[in-house]
């Protein structure tokens, strides 16, 4: 299957990265790939959260359950279940990482799948995952799944800090 640049967002001191057009029935398969994302405030989470009315309101269901691995500069290491990051039936901005530094070498990479999101007749599935070095001075490798609990179609994405504005690049492909 071939994947297909859709849009790029450049961000430079943004509150948010909105995707509001083009998450239509075109594509089974929505990936997007977060680039060298880095926080203005120290100690924040980077966010995501899905609309059914084109991104006047971000605020569908979400469950979802997370792990994490990590490895540190002084060599000690983690493999752990992540209950704090997990979400059961909220509305709030999603957790893709957490603890996210301000420095130069504190940024994340990764990529989030959506799944059919203008199918009606089923619910939303994701899957995330990010890498990151974090203001612990840790390498972390955070994954991700839950699901959109709502047979609407999902029309448009909002990726933010949990406070602050941020820099980066957010690319939206489709696959089909």
């Amino acid at each position: 299957m071939a994947m297909t640049l859709i849009t790029t967002n450049t961000s430079s001191n943004a509150a948010s990265s909105s995707f509001t057009s083009s998450i239509d029935s075109t594509y089974k398969l929505y990936i997007f790939k977060f680039i060298n994302i880095n926080a203005a405030t120290n100690s924040v989470e980077f966010r995501w959260q899905g609309s059914i009315d084109g991104g006047s309101n971000y605020n569908v269901t979400i469950t979802s359950s997370a792990f994490q691995a990590s490895h540190t500069e002084a060599d000690a290491t983690a493999l752990a279940y992540m209950p704090h990051q997990d979400s059961a039936q909220q509305t709030g901005f999603e957790v893709i990482a957490v603890d996210q530094g301000n420095g130069s070498d504190e940024n994340l990479s990764g990529q989030l799948f959506l799944f059919n999101p203008s199918n009606t007749t089923y619910i939303k599935h994701f899957t995330q995952e990010t890498m990151a070095n974090d203001n612990s001075d840790y390498a972390v490798h955070d994954f991700k799944g839950g699901y959109f609990n709502t047979t609407d179609n999902i029309d448009a994405v909002q990726f933010k800090m949990s406070s602050g504005n941020f820099d980066g690049t957010i690319k939206m492909y489709g696959v089909g």
